[in-house]
């Protein structure tokens, strides 16, 4: 029923010279079905992922599927399938328990995955969250310290990817355009 909807929405804003972008979805198997209207230019080719993490492990403390593997199975497929395709995530680094070894698989799940746009959060314990009783309770420090590393990776994945559009021409919205005589203007790709 989902597909059927969010077909039919795509071809009337392609009629009406309209965007349809999704937000904010999990991996579940009806985005796979959607990845081919991105192909088709009915939904535009971007996905708001909270993968949280990667590691097994941690996704589990996390009381999340502990699918990180097939993650990046899907996002490779999902790439064959549309190519044009930009993911944005959110990670949380520092979750209580994680171990140096499970932080470095999740940077290693962010190269290799290529996670266009990427934001992470330092562990925080909010009142009244059952993560606050697990043990292993990370120093601050350390997870403030692990987020900006995540941050420089993500940095150098991004540029790489954004690198590759340099040359190619893209649709863009108009934010602001430059006062009269003067050249340049701020727009902004599906992206």
């Amino acid at each position: 029923r989902m597909l059927e909807l969010v077909q039919a929405l795509g071809e009337m804003a392609r009629e009406h010279g309209a965007w349809v972008r999704l937000h904010y979805v999990y991996p579940y198997p009806s985005v796979d079905d959607i990845i081919p209207l991105m192909a088709q230019g009915l939904v535009l080719p971007y996905l708001d992922v909270p993968f949280q993490h990667s590691h097994p492990d941690v996704l589990r403390r996390m009381k999340r599927p502990a699918s990180g593997e097939k993650n990046l199975e899907r996002i490779q497929r999902w790439r064959e399938l549309c190519p044009e395709l930009v993911i944005r995530s959110t990670f949380i680094a520092g979750f209580p328990g994680e171990t140096e070894e499970e932080f470095e698989h999740l940077l290693g799940f962010l190269r290799e995955a290529q996670i266009d746009r990427a934001g992470c959060f330092a562990y925080s314990p909010v009142k009244g969250a059952t993560a606050n009783e697990l043990p292993g309770m990370l120093p601050e420090a350390l997870r403030e310290e692990r987020r900006a590393r995540f941050m420089a990776v993500a940095e150098e994945v991004s540029i790489a990817r954004l690198h590759l559009r340099v040359g190619s021409s893209m649709q863009v919205l108009v934010d602001s355009a430059p006062a009269m005589g003067r050249r340049g203007g701020v727009g902004r790709s599906f992206g």
